[in-house]
């Protein structure tokens, strides 16, 4: 099987996007189908050597060190460019239709060179004149769009709301295209459901295949730091619920000498860092990002409780590899949380999302209970190992892309 792969960015530090592309694709590949993907930038790290990749370039506006910069005129060079420069300038996020956009014309000239196409969470409306031109066409909806608009509107000031609503205008144009699309994949039951529901899509539609884990780079280590707590956040974010755990950790250095690890690209200045400083523990408080697969690892098997406050989740890929690490997960009760982590008590205690108090408890009766964090790590990696992996993940696509092949043969 030829197969398209898209994704408007795919770099592995971009978050669970990234690492998607990169897995799903050797996992594919080793099941012997032939793979192109096709990204946006920042590109792809790390592809297995099997899968071509091809850059579709962009403008990238929001490129380190210089986001949101202002491109010099000799580099417009279409619509499409202008689109894009003129949605950042009016506080929009262009990069999902023009990503789309761009790829639908590259792909308008190979049409023979593919049985299928597989969509990452792009969603842009140029993707309807692909599945024109007679190609089979599958999305991944990771989790719908739309609850972090909720929760990152309700959290800015009066005065942003309105530039926080434009920024997700691509929503109600994702809402469109997923309706439109047969075959839709999803990362957990409880996104399928909140897909379902904010995007007015079809349960038919929508199939399960839950991300993997790979369970030899992560894996349990004898070298805990005492007291040590992780916490890793794609985004700097209200919905990834990090404020929540800085409140529980000035709390619980009263008593305890602790060393807290957060994994996220912080804003300067930003409401995380600033919130740091006002509750006096940067001294304990070591945030780190762009980090290697194999320092991520070390970092999971390093630390006693890995902590997940997100107020809401499709489905947590740290949470799958703090499982394979071997290190006891303390989660709120949101989205597909409970899903991914088990039955409360297990693998993970679950705690009511943005509740200081019921963090602050758990992590404390955990932290003071070396038996109960060795019986957790121990059926967490048990867990990941028996539930999670990415050959499983890359057969399950395979069946939905037949899916799709068959059904564009019989219209």
């Amino acid at each position: 099987m030829r197969i398209a792969l898209l994704s408007y960015r795919s770099k592995t530090h971009c978050g669970g996007q990234g690492v998607y592309v990169r897995h799903l694709s050797r996992g594919l590949v080793e099941l012997g189908h032939e793979v192109e993907v096709f990204s946006g930038q920042p590109y792809p790290e790390g592809l297995d050597p099997r899968v071509r990749l091809t850059k579709v370039p962009s403008l990238d506006l929001y490129r380190e060190p210089d986001p949101f910069r202002v491109p010099h005129v000799s580099e417009l060079h279409d619509r499409i460019d202008l689109l894009e420069l003129f949605t950042t300038w009016t506080a929009g996020f262009p990069e999902p239709k023009t990503f789309c956009l761009r790829v639908a014309r590259i792909l308008a000239d190979r049409r023979d060179e593919f049985d299928v196409v597989h969509d990452n969470q792009s969603l842009g409306d140029a993707l309807l004149k692909v599945a024109k031109l007679g190609l089979p066409l599958v999305a991944t909806v990771h989790h719908p769009i739309t609850r972090d608009r909720l929760v990152d509107v309700a959290a800015a000031k009066w005065w942003r709301k309105p530039l926080v609503k434009r920024w997700y205008a691509f929503a109600e144009m994702q809402k469109e295209v997923a309706r439109n699309i047969p075959e839709l994949l999803t990362v957990s039951s409880s996104s399928a459901v909140d897909i379902a529901d904010d995007f007015d899509v079809d349960p038919a539609q929508l199939h399960v295949v839950p991300l993997g884990v790979n369970t030899e780079l992560f894996r349990p280590s004898e070298n805990r730091v005492r007291n040590r707590i992780i916490a890793i956040a794609s985004a700097d974010v209200p919905l990834k619920g990090v404020s929540h755990l800085l409140h529980a950790v000035s709390r619980l250095r009263v008593e305890r000498d602790l060393d807290v690890q957060l994994v996220s690209k912080l804003e300067p200045n930003g409401p995380t860092e600033k919130l740091i400083a006002e509750l006096g523990i940067s001294d304990i408080v070591h945030s780190s990002s762009g980090l290697s697969d194999n320092e991520l690892a070390d970092l999971l098997a390093s630390a006693e409780v890995a902590c997940i406050p997100s107020l809401y989740e499709g489905f947590s890929l740290p949470a799958v590899e703090a499982m394979a690490s071997g290190t006891p997960i303390v989660a709120s009760r949101a989205g597909a949380l409970p899903e991914v982590v088990g039955e409360d008590g297990v693998c993970a205690r679950l705690v009511r999302p943005g509740d200081v108090d019921d963090l602050t408890r758990v992590l404390g009766e955990l932290l003071d209970s070396p038996l109960e964090l060795r019986r957790l790590g121990a059926n967490g990696r048990t867990r990941a190992v028996d539930v999670f992996s990415w050959e499983s993940v890359a057969a399950q696509t395979v069946s939905v892309y037949e899916r799709a092949m068959e059904r564009v043969k019989t219209c």
